[in-house]
């Protein structure tokens, strides 16, 4: 039986992943590409972050607030919202968001790369497409996933606030007293581990499926879907590892 493509394919990623890590650690990698890349990864993508944080975290709480207010439990509004917030939706919204900004440049980049046949001219070059390619844009999002995510948080976290008092009239010192209560000091570090940790499955797959791109320039656009179904499938299912290991 042949073994589908979708397989070979995530594991040639795997492997591309390993020898970018390994670049990584020896400090061999395209440090005049860095720059673009962390741009790429960071400050280009702070609107769509801040919009969708300000939203979520207004969102979480009309739900949340109304349900608790009416139950006389307005006070612990604020605690609830950061723990969801530090626990699950922080990390889990980021990674979706920069899949859509980030991992489909990546894959479309690589991918037009290589039907263009420029890897290959690289190749011959004696240069390696790992270290010059996917190295920095490894570095790139898992130094600038886990300030997204602390950027979503903080966003979603005072949006909350601002929304909780003007719809509910819950006053702010209540609000932030009860985030100091509910959440333990473990869930920040732990949220910024989930993020580092998506930020590298997201370049992986996105290089990997960029790379192992063939045909012609219809490819590049299967490849970028594919890159950011397999990227959207496998964070989730970590998500659920994570989630037992860090919080269970």
């Amino acid at each position: 039986m042949k073994m589908p493509r979708w397989i070979k394919r995530l594991g040639s990623s795997l492997i591309i992943g390993g020898q970018a890590v390994t670049s990584t650690a020896k400090g061999r990698f395209n440090k005049s590409d860095l720059t673009d890349q962390l741009m790429e990864a960071g400050p280009a993508s702070f609107l769509i972050v801040l919009i969708t944080g300000i939203s979520a975290g207004t969102v979480f709480n009309i739900q949340v607030a109304a349900e608790l207010s009416s139950q006389g439990l307005g006070s612990e509004v604020g605690g609830l919202l950061a723990i969801g917030l530090a626990r699950e939706i922080a990390p889990l919204l980021t990674a979706t968001l920069l899949t859509g900004k980030v991992a489909t440049a990546y894959a479309a980049q690589l991918g037009t790369m290589k039907v263009t046949e420029q890897i290959d001219a690289i190749t011959m070059l004696k240069t390696d497409p790992v270290e010059y390619l996917v190295v920095p844009r490894l570095i790139a999002m898992v130094v600038m996933a886990p300030l997204q995510c602390l950027l979503f948080f903080s966003v979603a976290l005072w949006s909350g606030q601002v929304s909780s008092t003007a719809f509910y009239s819950i006053p702010p010192n209540i609000f932030w007293n009860s985030v100091k209560s509910w959440l333990v000091i473990s869930d920040l570090p732990f949220m910024l581990i989930k993020a580092v940790v998506f930020g590298l499955q997201i370049a992986v797959i996105a290089c990997g499926w960029g790379l192992t791109t063939r045909g012609g320039a219809k490819e590049v656009g299967t490849s970028t879907t594919g890159a950011v179904v397999m990227t959207l499938l496998t964070v989730s299912l970590m998500d659920v590892v994570l989630t037992k290991i860090l919080f269970g």
